[in-house]
């Protein structure tokens, strides 16, 4: 099963990427994560640890646009550059 850690990866490698090619922000869905880790949606085992390690690079400025509570996962978008802090 894939961690929490393996998804907080490879959303910071996907929003290097995005801020590499000089975009401003990146919305980000939970399935879509998900997937791209080799998940898919009929077995949504690691659906919460995706959904937990999005939460956990929510910083001021980015926007939560569908909650995890509502059964559809999760959708952010995130303000790129990352700020260090």
């Amino acid at each position: 099963m894939v961690s929490v850690d393996h998804f907080r990866q490879e959303l910071l490698a996907q929003m290097g990427r995005a801020s590499a090619r000089g975009a401003i922000d990146m919305l980000v869905n939970s399935g879509e994560l998900h997937r791209s880790l080799g998940g898919n949606l009929g077995s949504a085992q690691g659906l919460p640890s995706c959904c937990e390690a999005m939460q956990a690079e929510i910083k001021p400025g980015d926007i939560l646009l569908v909650e995890k509570a509502n059964g559809a996962g999760m959708t952010v978008r995130y303000m790129l550059p990352r700020s260090a802090a």
